[in-house]
């Protein structure tokens, strides 16, 4: 690694310190940094870091699993909710939390919504023993509308009372504080990314073509499904705890392309710690623009995200 690259990484974790500041100490009300050490603010400041936590971890996985998908599909517009992984794990999570399961068996909800897509979407898009692209991703968006569509159905049906809590849910939000359901998720997210960066080499090449990919003796078929799989562990585990939070994985990661490279190696560590600087920075506002409601974090990334990815989109046009 040359030192340009390093120098840029070294920025990313300044920035995710400068965003971290901001998170504990603006809100629905500003504390200044040294008063949330005092005795009264000791309660603020552990619930602020949670969120901070759960917020790193949440968008670490949703980017790093856009980089992922963007990489075996070869389609810069590829996401978790792009092929319905998103929607699987919200309606499996929406269903659990309408009869009533809570705590750490709402992931394991979720996931089987997402596992049961995933399932469904590759066995659309199979074509004997391969699985073209462009009819996983066609097989995906028809999946992905046809599962919200129950999703919303599923809500509309719900009793009054849960209503308001799984639609606020719905759109993204890191108002968790039980720290045993955070640290499941974290350890599926964290062992997920570790697993998606062992595969960093054989992303490469298959971003590249798979014909390139199939000659350099990689084994694409079997590295797309463990892809698949990984992203949608780390997926359900997200939108169990936080919902379905949109722009992250399609963002980031063409951010960081721009910065640090399409080297997949350096490209998922750059990803983590832009991804969690950028939902910081958006729970951050959520909780400070108009207090004390609190904004669903959903909305904040889209209002966020679609803006700067008008911008990239438009600089890469203006490049060729």
């Amino acid at each position: 690694m040359n030192k340009t690259p390093e120098r840029k990484i070294w920025f990313l974790f300044l920035i995710l310190a400068f965003a971290v500041f901001l998170g504990i100490t603006k809100g629905s009300v500003g504390i200044p940094f040294l008063e949330l050490f005092s005795e009264a603010n000791r309660p603020i400041l552990h619930l602020r870091l949670l969120r901070i936590f759960l917020a790193a971890i949440a968008a670490s996985g949703l980017a790093v699993s856009g980089a992922a998908l963007q990489a075996i599909l070869r389609n810069p517009l590829a996401e978790p909710y792009l092929l319905g992984t998103s929607s699987g794990a919200g309606l499996g999570a929406v269903l659990g939390i309408i009869m009533g399961i809570q705590g750490l068996w709402l992931p394991l909800a979720a996931f089987l919504g997402a596992t049961l897509s995933f399932i469904l979407v590759y066995n659309l898009a199979r074509e004997g023993n391969k699985v073209p692209v462009q009819s996983l991703i066609l097989a995906g968006v028809v999946v992905s509308i046809a599962l919200s569509g129950i999703l919303v159905f599923a809500i509309s049906i719900s009793p009054n009372e849960a209503l308001h809590g799984i639609m606020w849910w719905l759109w993204g939000s890191m108002h968790v504080y039980d720290t045993k359901l955070i640290c499941v998720v974290s350890i599926i997210v964290i062992a997920g990314i570790a697993a998606m960066y062992m595969f960093s080499q054989d992303l490469n090449a298959i971003s590249i073509g798979e014909e390139e990919a199939v000659h350099l003796g990689i084994n694409t078929e079997a590295v797309k499904k463990i892809v698949f799989l990984l992203t949608s562990l780390v997926t359900a585990s997200v939108v169990s705890i936080c919902g379905i939070i949109g722009f992250v994985g399609l963002i980031i990661p063409h951010m960081m392309r721009f910065i640090v490279g399409p080297a997949h190696r350096r490209l998922i560590p750059a990803t983590c710690l832009a991804a969690a600087s950028f939902m910081i920075i958006c729970d951050m506002l959520s909780r400070s623009l108009m207090p004390p409601m609190e904004i669903p974090i959903g909305v904040i990334t889209a209002l966020v995200g679609a803006p700067i990815f008008i911008i990239l989109l438009r600089t890469r046009q203006g490049m060729r």
